[in-house]
Formats: C-alpha cells, structure tokens, sequence
C-alpha cells in the first residue's frame, strides 16, 4: 500500500477521498482547517468530482452534509469544538433523522486553548447525541476510521463524530493508503418521511436510535480500535483513551506497559474490557485528553469501591493537555527537570502584521471612543481581537462568534450609549447578521463597524462569504442606507475616517461603518503569484 507523511488533518482529508465521499463542509477554525484546505487542493479530489466547500458557518455546514447523506451519498463535515456549539441543533437532530449515506461530524478539540475560548470536550456532544464516537491515538488510526465510520454510519444509519487534538490534527506521521472506493450512487432514503422530524415521527426514531444502544455497546466491545492489553503488575490497571495511549507508550520506549491497559478509542464505552480491567486491578487510572467524562462514565457504570485515579483527583492536572511527562510523573516514574526558560528571553504575544488594515481602524476608534469613555466597545473573533493587547487595548469583550452586535445591542438597552460592535467580514456572515436583524427591529442605538478585509484571515486566507456582499446585507436588514458608510483605513485618512466614526456614534438608531482594505497577508500572496505569472510569461 502507498505510504504519505501527513498531518493527522490531511490524513482525515484524504481518507475521505479515498473513502468515496462526495462531499465536504467546513467553516475554517484551528485545528480542524488544514482538512477542507488538502481536499480543495487535491487534484485527485476534483478529478472524483467531490465537492469540498467552505460555509457561512458550522450549521450551514452540517445541514450541507446532512443533504448529502439524504441522497444516500457520503459526506463529512468539520468544524473545531466550539464550532459544533454553532451546529449543535443539526447535530443533534441528526441523531434522530438517522443518515442514509454515511456522514461524519469531524470535531477538533483545543486542550489548553492553544487558539480557543475553552478547552470544551466534544465527547460530551456525542454522547449527548447518543451516536457512536471514534478517537484516534495516531494518524493512522484517524485514517482508517474514517473508512470505518462512513461504514459505521451506514450500518446502524445515524451519523458518527471523529473526535481529535490539536496534537494529532497537527503532527505529522507516515500513513499507508487503502484501496480507494467508489462513491455511492444517488439513492434516496426508503422512507421519505425519515428526515422529517414531525412529532410523530420523530418519536418512533428517537426510540429506534435508544433501542439501538446496545448494539453500539456491542460494536466497540468487538472493534479492533478498542483492545485488553494484559499486564503482571495489578496493583493499577490503565485506562488510556485516544492519544493520551499514545503518550502512555511513550513512556515505555519497548511499548510493554507492567500493567494492563484498556486502549478506548470507540465509544460507548467498551463496558466487557472495563469490567474486566476493574475486577483485576487493585486501582484504576484514567488517561484522556480534554474534560475528566469517562472517569466519570466509570465511577458510574461500576458502582467503584477501589480507587479511581485521573484527572478528578488530581492525580492529573484538570485543566490543559497531557503529554508524556504529566503521564509519566501520575505512574510514578522519575522525571527529569525541565529547562527553565532564560529571561532574556522575552514573551511574544501575538500582534497585528505590519500593515494590517485594523491597525488604522483601531487607531480612529480609539479617538472617537476617548470622548465617550472607554468599556464600551464589544469585539467578535477574528484578527482584530488582538486590539485588547496593548498599544491599542481598544475591545472590552470577546465571547463568541457574533455576539459583539447582540451584546452592544444589550449594552445599548441598558442605557450605556453610545455602544460599538466590532466585527470582521467573515464572523458578519458567520453569526452576526442575525444579531443585526434584532437591533434594527430594536431600533437599537448601536454603531456596528463590519472590518472587511476581504477573507477569514485569522484562520490563514480563506474566502470570505461576505464578499462583494456587506452593504447589501445590512441594506436587506432594514439599515437605512444613508448609515451605511464605506471608510478605507489607511493613516492619510484618519480625519476624515475620525470625522465618520464619530457622526455615526452620534446618530441615534443603527448605523454600520464598513472599513474596508484587503488583508495584508493575502493581498502579498496575491501579488507574488501575480509576479511569477508575469515571469513565467516573460520566460515563454
């Protein structure tokens, strides 16, 4: 079988090429992003005719795929964890429609927030769901499990979740190629009523999806991704879930562990291999990366006398991401210290690129704002967040994405006036129009200011869904047209940029200011490719 080297990401993406998917649907956010990006870059995936695309945000993304499946064809959709709050009502419904061709929900979690607001476990989703959960401990077994779950999904219909790291969605390792598939041929659900979640019918199909438990129970307890691995030493058994098996191994470089260990990598819980670990051992340790859930599924399903060790005792730390060492140091193995950091070494916190856009607009907001006074100024996700950092120190909130518009909007109800929203281009068309559409049915007196850089920058260029379109939008909401203001943020223009800033902070109802000049980033890209088509030209 043809071996690559590829990241946990791109072997979860061209798996799902090889697997006869037909279509991807993702909304850009670390560290699920480089997955749609190998597929919108793979020759191989155009020539198969899949269609990969980024979305306006993780819903539309998950009812994309879920369309998909209804036509018996197989899909994927990825998001980062927090994303799936964003498609967490498809998500969870899906459970209930059940999938006619496989679809699977690829979710990316961040332990320690390396690029998040939270550390969130999407098993919890899954499990919520009540849908089968793969967790891959390397990038070979992300591999093959998405063959399995498009296989798994079809055979029980319901969706499947992958869940990942952001240590495995970016290390790198070599990956041995199945086979490729067919793609499944158009077919559409036997009954047509399937995906219609009246009463009723949802109803009989939440019964089928709690009727069908047990066999899920069944199918882990004989997946190959869910092993026994016998141990001497059973004064501790091991539980090690996804990559923290890998980090485990680590720590015994012959990879033979004295005690016996339970790998989980499928869930529901695989209940046969932990029975039988806890009647062997004298005490328990739980290794997973993320929230403390099968300790605590565990302590439930055996009614324990015997001590349960992990992250809820703090035998490991309850918060961030594990590795070799944390794992090492909760078996009692001697550590060797670590290295401290010297100081001439100075903290790099991230900063706006030289020549970014945002700086000029933070500039001229910052004036205006002086005469009000500051903590009035609600900020979304994206670049521009970095503007809480000094010199600037322009925002005073950063939530979720969209929640800048409705929380100036409820700032404004509550009488602190004038309140700014700032949002970019992509985060607008993501979650904030909604947001918009109450504060002008509100008559909100709100400024909202829409940075348009034209593409989702902080996740590394990818198109914008807001392109060509934002004065349009807010106009089909109900701002009136004359507070709908252009600026170009560039220094020459700061009077002019001030003098709009403060008429529309001025205005009593909702006004949206539209600074708008290209990412720095994407428009150097945009021209060294232009520069080399010019020298290819100039070659021929």
């Amino acid at each position: 079988m043809q071996k690559m080297s590829l990241l946990g990401d791109e072997a979860i993406a061209q798996a799902a090429i090889d697997a006869g998917m037909s279509g991807m649907y993702a909304y850009p956010g670390t560290p699920s992003t480089e997955i749609n990006e190998y597929v919108l870059a793979s020759r191989e995936a155009r020539e198969k005719g899949i269609v990969a695309s980024w979305c306006a945000n993780e819903k539309t993304a998950a009812e994309s795929a879920l369309g998909v499946s209804y036509t018996g064809k197989r899909a994927m959709t990825c998001m980062k964890h927090v994303g799936l709050n964003v498609a967490a009502d498809a998500f969870v419904n899906s459970s209930i429609t059940g999938a006619n061709g496989g679809i699977i929900f690829l979710v990316a979690d961040d332990p320690s927030m390396h690029s998040s607001q939270n550390e969130q476990d999407s098993r919890f989703y899954g499990k919520f769901a009540m849908i089968p959960i793969l967790e891959p401990s390397n990038q070979q077994e992300a591999y093959d499990m998405v063959h399995y779950g498009f296989d798994l999904s079809e055979k029980f219909q319901v969706p499947v979740m992958i869940r990942i790291t952001t240590r495995l969605a970016h290390s790198r390792s070599a990956v041995a190629r199945k086979p490729a598939r067919e793609q499944n041929k158009l077919g559409l659900p036997g009954n047509l009523r399937q995906f219609v979640l009246l009463p009723g019918i949802a109803r009989k199909q939440y019964q089928a999806l709690v009727d069908n438990q047990p066999r899920f129970v069944e199918e882990s307890e004989q997946s190959a991704f869910n092993t026994y691995i016998s141990g001497k030493d059973h004064k501790m058994g091991i539980i090690a879930c996804g990559l923290a098996y890998n980090y485990l191994m680590e720590n015994y470089p012959d990879r033979k562990v004295p005690y016996p260990v339970v790998k989980v990598a499928q869930y529901p819980l695989p209940e046969k291999h932990i029975r039988k670990i806890y009647e062997e051992c004298d005490s328990l340790m739980i290794l997973e990366e993320g929230y403390p859930i099968v300790e605590e599924m565990i302590r439930g399903l055996l009614n324990l006398s015997k001590p349960i060790k992990g992250r809820l005792d703090g035998t490991l730390p309850r918060t961030g991401e594990l590795n070799p060492n944390i794992v090492g140091a909760a078996l009692g193995m001697p550590q060797e210290g670590t290295l401290e950091i010297p100081s001439l070494v100075a903290a790099r916190p991230p900063s706006f690129c030289a020549g970014c856009p945002h700086i000029d607009s933070f500039i001229g907001l910052n004036e205006v704002i002086e005469t009000y006074g500051k903590g009035r100024v609600f900020s979304d996700i994206g670049c521009y967040t970095l503007s809480a950092t000094p010199p600037y120190e322009s925002i005073n909130s950063c939530v979720d994405m969209g929640a800048s518009i409705t929380m100036a909007k409820g700032a404004a109800d509550a009488g602190l006036v004038p309140a700014v929203a700032v949002i970019g281009d992509s985060t607008f068309t993501h979650s904030g129009m909604t947001g918009l559409l109450d504060a002008v049915n509100s008559k909100s007196n709100i400024t909202v200011i829409i940075l348009d850089n034209a593409t989702t920058g902080m996740t590394g260029g990818q198109p914008s869904a807001a392109l060509g379109k934002i004065e349009q939008i807010c106009k089909g909401l109900g701002v009136e047209e004359d507070h709908i203001r252009v600026i170009k943020p560039l220094r020459r223009n700061h009077e002019e940029n001030v003098k709009v800033l403060r008429e529309e902070m001025e205005y009593n109802g909702v006004s949206v200011i539209i600074p708008r000049r290209e990412c720095v980033q994407t428009l150097n890209k945009r021209m060294r490719e232009k520069f080399k088509e010019k020298a290819k030209a100039a070659g021929k």
